[in-house]
């Protein structure tokens, strides 16, 4: 389960940071956004053991920095959004190459009451489920794929420089859709595409290798401007990191483009949607995949099962069970459920397959890949995910099949289905955010069973706050359809 981890302690620091001022901390919140600072050396070096105070209101409000309509457990009036702890992470050390190579840590987040981690910060809920596996001498390795769109900022003659800061000011004051993409057409894997903008396209995959978030694969997709990346494999809370490291590598170089990359799960109407694929599978002390079955298995019932062991079968159960509880997490936004539709390449039921990108668990395994390599792929998140609680929530979700050694319950969706599935494969996946909250919320949710009911009320919370500011909003849509003629 080797990585790619600095030797950095806390002896060590002095000298690995003696040519450096200054030091750039950031920790993620809900919504998968590094909140962080600058900070004079000085003081991070006292404060680089015990930790920090850092301000509890980045899980008291929302990615726009509205404080929560329901008052949450974290942060409150009630406790005057006190502070948290927050404590570096030395294995996460990196430097900033776009920003003079500045050194940057990422934090987790710990109570300062109880000296635990913070029941809903989510670097520590995946470290917290890794945890159940190490008891066992187990592992986790886990890849991310990442689809999104990219938009031309509209030039600013008096700008001196280009940056896509502009971007917002426009849509003030013009139709969403008059943005124009970087590229136009479908053009998916294309050769001759990236050529059009190779400054940038080569910039974000030479940047990602020197920020410790490496690319292996990097090409355009099918729609106008849509570029897709999949992320170095790697241990699951190295691939976390990653994933949320590579979406600030992307923004930053792009707004020193005059692009405006946007990991929307569904920007644009009539067009296929970003996806965020996970991928994982379960590895033993030596790294070896535990869940290759080495002997075929010609007797049981389903063909596609024939080369995944019985670990395996249980963990797919497991994803098969609690698939429908956790899609907060896979679909966080109002906007996330625009992309779960039926004929989009997108999964809308709990289904699963053996090298099928219809379903919304594609099972990955010999004959058509090495037994090595043997993994499931989980479809349904898209691009909008914070990359730590969907890791989290796959993993927690196949160790509770694991541990209660429960039985694949549907049968793998067949080839040449129509995309997403039928009715009488699989349960339907929530429709809105408002379905999936309240099925998320209930009190025998499998959700509340893996992750504890602090955290499922915390996440559960910030979710009816999106439901709210949607059901007061009144969309373009509306207003063209009704102006006149009601």
């Amino acid at each position: 389960m080797a990585d790619e981890t600095p030797d950095v302690a806390i002896e060590t620091l002095p000298e690995l940071l003696k040519d450096d001022t200054a030091v750039k901390v950031a920790g993620v919140d809900v919504d998968g956004i590094l909140r962080g600072k600058l900070m004079a050396k000085k003081k991070f070096l006292s404060i680089v053991k015990d930790g920090f105070g850092f301000c509890s209101v980045v899980f008291g409000w929302d990615m726009h920095d509205q404080t929560y309509f329901k008052e949450l457990g974290i942060s409150n009036k009630e406790n005057g959004y006190r502070d948290i702890i927050a404590v570096p992470d030395l294995t996460s050390f990196r430097r900033i190459p776009w920003e003079n190579n500045v050194p940057f840590f990422l934090v987790s987040f710990f109570d300062p009451d109880t000296h635990t981690s913070l029941s809903a910060c989510p670097r520590s809920i995946l470290k917290r489920t890794v945890d159940k596996l190490a008891d066992k001498g187990l592992g986790a390795m886990a890849g991310a794929e990442y689809e999104f769109f990219q938009f031309r900022a509209p030039e600013n003659p008096g700008a001196t420089e280009r940056n896509s800061s502009s971007t917002a000011t426009f849509l003030r004051d013009n139709p969403v859709n008059s943005l124009p993409s970087l590229t136009e057409g479908m053009f998916g894997y294309s050769i001759t595409r990236p050529v059009h903008n190779q400054d940038y396209f080569y910039s974000i995959f030479d940047t990602c290798k020197k920020f410790r978030c490496g690319i292996e694969g990097w090409h355009t997709e099918s729609g106008p401007g849509v570029f897709e990346a999949a992320l170095e494999f790697g241990e699951i809370t190295q691939m976390a990191d990653k994933a949320s490291l590579f979406k600030l590598v992307v923004k930053s170089i792009g707004s020193k483009h005059g692009i405006t990359p946007c990991f929307m799960a569904k920007p644009r109407a009539g067009l296929p949607g970003n996806s965020g694929h996970m991928h994982v599978s379960i590895v033993d002390k030596e790294g070896k995949n535990l869940f290759f079955r080495e002997k075929e298995d010609t007797e049981n019932k389903w063909q596609d099962l024939r080369y995944l062991s019985d670990m395996g079968r249980h963990f797919l159960a497991g994803l098969i069970d609690g698939l429908a509880d956790i899609m907060p997490i896979l679909a966080p936004n109002i906007n996330s459920y625009k992309r779960l539709v039926e004929n989009f390449w997108a999964p809308v039921t709990v289904s699963w397959g053996l090298e099928h990108r219809a379903a919304s668990i594609r099972l990955i395994s010999p004959p058509t890949s090495s037994p090595k390599a043997t993994r499931f792929e989980v479809r349904v998140p898209g691009a909008d995910t914070n990359p730590h609680f969907v890791l989290a929530a796959i993993l927690a979700l196949g160790w509770r099949g694991i541990e209660k050694k429960l039985e694949i319950s549907v049968p793998p969706l067949g080839k040449g289905e129509e995309v997403g599935g039928v009715q009488d494969r699989g349960v339907r996946l929530a429709k809105s955010l408002k379905e999936a909250t309240e099925t998320f919320m209930r009190p025998e949710s499998v959700a509340r069973e893996v992750f504890g009911d602090e955290f499922v009320d915390h996440y559960g919370g910030t979710r009816e706050h999106e439901i709210r500011l949607f059901d007061e909003a009144v969309t373009d849509w509306e207003v063209r359809r009704y102006i006149e003629v009601v």
